[in-house]
């Protein structure tokens, strides 16, 4: 009896552990395909109405140009790009698949946008995935039958995904977007970040590591596709380094590690595309201290490539510059912890202060616990780029509060880095010796970047947690009683424990997800709506930027030598001071639900799980502009000219009547002749204020003085969408202003 048990165990044994194997190498998975897109064109007539609509509006303002605006998102990510594959599986309270084809439906029927781009993240795009991805982005545009006319213009792209270990080696997030369909328009691979075969993170999914996920969900579906993705990825065959980019082999991922190879390599295939950076003052991975500099050295920026600069997302408004810092570097290149500014704790100050909190706690005296307090400072700033917070063990969200955050920007991301802002960065000026200064002369974009497949998704304000990315499930919140006190003292890096994949003693920091909104749009002035009306406005940076709302916006130079009026994103050179004109109107208030054309092409079905119910859904009504806000900004005259003094925001406020035919004001800058330097003007048309998912981020209880005691992270539940006012805006890409003669 024993000898057939073993036996029968032992079968057992062998049988889970092929099972496991064989999930573990992906052999039991299925392929993440591009889905199968459901919906046919709209109707021409609907396109016709949103067209008549918009003409009135320029008409009630009396404006003349016959440019439309068309409105897009250039940020959309679907499952295959490997963050949001792993958001999309069960354990992470994921909805599953949500391939090229959702984004395709969703772009026509439920956010209704006139154009859209993919942007998959290249690390994870094996060449089978970038030929599924070109198929379903040209399928998406056969379904518009009238080519000069057509409802919705799907780009092909890829985002390249760089994250430094140092201030020195990091460049941050670039898209590139393809003009062209065409076999000989586009490249035959993207270009990833990656100067090897895999990421970090792909790195860690080594056999082991998906093993050790089958033995906690085996059987699971979701997870068997994953190790199959992962799979894919680790044999993935790399280019070799080297040779032009088309004479490499179809079959590998070509990849690049710094930006001046990225534009070479773009270059080498004379194909017209743009590299767009985003996300370039998120904390969530820019090391504290990045700034724009190392960037306009060199060929690390291309002029021709790199025209314009996404200010807003889902995840955060990079716009604005602030004088604080998260860290200093001293002369010898150390780093030191600054002391907390006005409407700035710096996360590094705030560990102090915890340690020193818990320390007093225990009854020691003032003198110890400022010691214990300085050495929690010190052990942050020794540890490797943001994970600096575990050197505090058990410290909760309540324990930081609003360390690290920007409290008197709009929207601001995730531990802001002010010096890696978009104001910055028009700031600065390399001075090559014997040359012309370098400058930065970006247009301004909004787009979601969305991990769902849902451009487009700032429409309407509902369901945080299908409409914004990365918000944690929520789980048993119940207080645990067998947590020991946290300790008074803070730990070195080498002290850190290394984290457990599957610990269930994590504490639960909501913080993070309380940065996440519905996303932004892009806005071109375009004289069709052709593939390359739009692209032509793209490359004349006659674009702008909203937090999500379609609010019309107008911005001029009218006195432009020659008497000639520069629109957005133009340039021009000048002695005289400039006059310019602003004209907006808001966006249309939503009623709920999805309008009838949406109800008729997808089923009820598709229309629930893509838009959860609501589409894009105009009323009559539109919302008041309240005011215009002008930013001024004077680049660099000379090497290290300091940069705060330079940016002046706002440089003017001008009110509006609030009217629903929207806001016409002029100015002009009298000191423009006077200062003879170079100037860039750009607007804000700010909308009245209206609710938005997530907009009190961390909600923070103030004391009498003015300091967060308390913050209110957590929704109430998946249902709670943390509603409050925020004033949604238009930011104008910016007119460039040179000093002197032509």
């Amino acid at each position: 009896m024993g000898a057939r048990w073993l036996r029968r165990a032992l079968v057992f044994l062998l049988i889970l552990g092929g099972a496991i194997a064989s999930i573990g190498s992906g052999l039991l998975g299925r392929h993440e395909g591009p889905g199968e897109i459901a919906g046919a064109e709209i109707p021409p007539e609907i396109i016709w109405q949103r067209e008549q609509r918009q003409q009135s509006a320029r008409a009630a303002l009396a404006v003349e140009s016959e440019r439309n605006i068309l409105f897009g998102d250039f940020h959309t990510h679907t499952t295959l790009s490997m963050d949001a594959f792993m958001t999309s599986m069960d354990f992470a309270v994921g909805e599953g698949s949500h391939p090229q084809a959702d984004a395709c439906d969703f772009a026509r029927y439920c956010s209704a946008l006139d154009f859209w781009s993919i942007n998959d993240h290249a690390e994870f795009l094996t060449p089978r995935r970038w030929e599924e991805t070109v198929a379903s982005i040209r399928e998406c545009n056969a379904r518009a039958t009238d080519p000069d006319n057509p409802d919705t213009v799907a780009f092909l792209g890829w985002e390249w995904t760089q994250i430094g270990t140092t201030t020195n080696d990091h460049f941050g997030h670039k898209n590139v977007v393809v003009r062209g369909l065409a076999d000989d328009e586009i490249p035959a691979r993207p270009i990833s970040a990656n100067p090897t075969r895999a990421t970090d993170l792909l790195d860690t999914l080594n056999f082991g590591a998906r093993t050790a996920m089958a033995l906690r969900f085996l059987g699971n579906s979701r997870v068997q596709d994953f190790a199959l993705y992962a799979f894919q990825n680790a044999t993935a065959r790399p280019c070799p380094s080297g040779p032009h980019v088309t004479e490499l082999p179809l079959d590998c991922m070509e990849s690049t590690p710094d930006p001046a190879r990225l534009f070479q390599k773009l270059h080498e295939w004379d194909r017209d595309m743009l590299v767009i950076p985003h996300g370039n003052s998120w904390g969530i991975y820019t090391p504290a201290g990045s700034a724009w500099h190392k960037q306009l050295q060199g060929e690390q920026h291309d002029p021709a490539l790199q025209t314009l600069i996404e200010v807003y997302s889902g995840h955060g408004n990079i716009e604005q510059y602030r004088r604080w810092r998260g860290v200093l570097f001293e002369q010898d290149g150390t780093r030191s912890c600054p002391p907390p500014s006005k409407n700035y704790t710096p996360v590094c100050w705030r560990a102090g202060e915890i340690i020193r909190d818990r320390c007093l706690a225990t009854g020691a005296g003032e003198p110890e616990c400022s010691r214990r307090a300085a050495t929690a400072r010190d052990n942050y700033l020794s540890a490797p780029p943001l994970q600096g917070e575990a050197t505090v063990p058990m410290a909760t969200d309540q324990d930081w509060l609003d360390a690290g955050q920007c409290r008197d920007c709009f929207q601001p991301p995730w531990y802001h880095r002010p010096a890696s802002s978009a104001q910055y960065a028009l700031a600065i000026s390399e001075f090559p010796e014997g040359e012309p200064a370098r400058r930065f002369r970006f247009g301004f974009i909004g787009s979601s970047d969305v991990h769902t497949a849902r451009p487009g998704t700032g429409y309407k304000e509902y369901d945080r947690f299908y409409m914004t990315d990365f918000q944690l499930p929520l789980g048993d919140r119940t207080a645990r009683t067998d947590v020991p006190p946290p300790p008074a003292h803070s730990l070195s890096w080498d002290q850190v424990p290394a984290p457990s994949m599957f610990s269930d003693d994590d504490l639960v920091d909501d913080r993070m997800g309380a940065f996440y909104q519905t996303g932004g749009l892009v806005a071109v002035h375009a004289v069709g709506r052709q593939r390359d009306h739009i692209w032509e406005a793209l490359e004349r940076r006659e674009v702008y930027a909203t937090s999500g709302p379609r609010t019309l916006l107008w911005f001029d130079l009218l006195n432009s030598p020659g008497d000639t009026t520069v629109p957005m994103g133009g340039e021009t050179r000048m002695t005289d001071n400039p006059h310019f004109r602003v004209r907006a109107v808001g966006s249309f208030e939503q009623v709920p639900g999805c309008p009838d054309f949406a109800t008729r092409g997808l089923t009820p079905e598709r229309l629930q799980h893509l838009c959860r119910g609501e589409c894009y859904n105009p009323s009559e009504k539109r919302k008041a502009i309240t005011r215009i806000e002008v930013v001024r900004i004077r680049p660099q005259a000379y090497p290290h000219e300091p940069v705060g003094p330079l940016i002046e925001d706002p440089w003017r406020v001008l009110p509006c009547a609030g009217e629903p035919t929207g806001c016409e004001v002029e100015f002009t800058d009298p000191e423009f002749g006077r200062g003879e330097r170079d100037t860039l003007y750009y607007v804000r048309a700010i909308e009245e204020p209206s609710l938005a998912v997530n907009g009190a981020l961390l909600d923070c209880e103030y004391d009498p003085s003015g300091a967060c005691v308390k913050i209110n992270p957590t929704p109430a539940g998946r249902s709670d969408d943390r509603l409050a006012p925020i004033e949604e805006r238009a930011w104008s890409s910016p007119i460039f202003v040179d000093y002197g003669g032509r």
